[in-house]
């Protein structure tokens, strides 16, 4: 072993500096655990080394030198003292005796102080926050710069009933609806800790802090047009889910589209309405239960995200149709073929046989790599077509 593999006073304060970054440092001081000494063995010089390197041992052994590290005890051993190489000690293991110590080492002291003040202000305010940042330090230390109003917000949160409220309604000084925003990954930590477990809502992802934690969440709006004679003076408009729970009088089918543009070209189509979905359309449509009464077809682009979204679908609906989502249409219309600049990952669970082979072959690249035909590329006479084959039974639709 030469001076290379020697450990450098660097190497020990980065190995402890990594075990602080663990939070266990600061965790066991904020639970009033006694320290112990940490020690840490020293690969250091043989006699041989002594003998044959001795510049190098000795410039490796004053780099140890107790002047240089007032916050380490250094213990030594003998090498050499035999087969004509003297005895002489070099460093072998050094410690750390005192936390006090290992804070200055670390060059952490201030950190930890403001640690400290804040834990003893949420001991005063919250005790349960207060236990929770004696185990998880380090993400108080991340969250520094605006720790109380986090402790204020899970604080007020837990004193109010939610459920008539928006979250924009937390009413904490200097907090906004950004702010939650931006902070709700260690907000959800908090409340998990805090709140009574009746009022986590544990269905519901951490991402969704709204629907987590009660608080009434952003309504879902349905944007629809009809195609036939509508009943009222509007052709078109966009109504709350909540407040489209029953069927539309005298609907009979139901069109699905991605694609505003071909949503309000539609060709008319008698006791008929056109939903625009709007990207994933299945989180709209689950909120209209009546759509399982009525002829639903679904058309979207021929990628894997559309056919993901039919998927989706349909395994709300299974009655669904595609339409305009068949391998003759796609190679019918090569001339607008594009890129799909980025395909799913899961082969869609709920495709028929035709739909399903048409899908592989576009994850396979099967007739161009990343293969697509978006909706809007299909000339209208084509539509009219489907549109006028599906009135008399003929439908190029699964």
């Amino acid at each position: 072993m030469t001076g290379a593999a020697w450990t450098r006073p660097e190497q020990v304060v980065e190995a402890l500096r990594r075990k602080w970054a663990s939070g266990q440092y600061l965790s066991s001081a904020a639970q009033d655990h006694d320290f112990e000494s940490i020690g840490v063995s020293l690969k250091g010089p043989a006699a041989a080394d002594v003998l044959h390197h001795y510049e190098l041992v000795l410039a490796w052994a004053q780099s140890w030198a107790p002047d240089r590290h007032p916050q380490l005890r250094i213990q030594t051993k003998t090498v050499g003292g035999r087969g004509g190489i003297p005895a002489n000690p070099v460093p072998a293991r050094v410690w750390v005796d005192t936390r006090e110590h290992l804070w200055s080492l670390l060059g952490v002291a201030a950190e930890v102080e403001l640690f400290r003040a804040l834990h003893e202000q949420t001991v005063q305010r919250d005790p349960v926050l207060a236990q929770w940042m004696r185990n998880q330090p380090m993400k108080v230390l991340r969250n520094i710069d605006h720790w109380t109003r986090l402790v204020e917000i899970a604080g007020w949160v837990r004193d109010h009933t939610t459920a008539a409220l928006y979250v924009r309604q937390i009413d904490v000084p200097g907090v906004d609806t950004k702010f939650i925003e931006n902070n709700k990954g260690i907000l959800s930590e908090l409340l998990d800790h805090s709140l009574p477990h009746d009022r986590i809502q544990t269905g519901a992802a951490r991402s969704d802090f709204a629907a987590r934690y009660g608080f009434r969440s952003k309504p879902v709006y349905i944007r629809l047009r009809h195609l036939g004679s509508p009943p009222g003076p509007f052709s078109e408009f966009t109504v709350r889910a909540s407040e489209l729970a029953s069927k539309p009088a005298g609907i009979r089918t139901v069109f699905v589209l991605e694609n505003e543009v071909t949503y309000l070209s539609l060709p008319p189509v008698p006791d008929a309405i056109a939903i625009l979905g709007s990207g994933y359309a299945a989180a709209q449509l689950r909120h209209l239960p009546w759509l399982s009464d009525v002829d639903l077809h679904y058309w979207g682009d021929i990628d894997t995200h559309g056919f993901a979204i039919l998927s989706q679908v349909r395994a709300r609906f299974p009655h669904t149709r595609s339409l305009l989502m068949d391998t003759t249409t796609l190679l019918a219309h090569q001339v607008h073929w594009g890129e799909e600049r980025s395909q799913t990952l899961a082969s869609p669970r709920f495709l028929h046989d035709a739909e399903a082979t048409l899908e592989k072959s576009l994850r396979d690249g099967t007739y161009r790599p990343c293969l697509r035909l978006e909706q809007e590329r299909i000339p209208m006479r084509t539509v009219e077509r489907a549109l006028e084959a599906l009135r008399s039974g003929d439908a190029r639709s699964v």
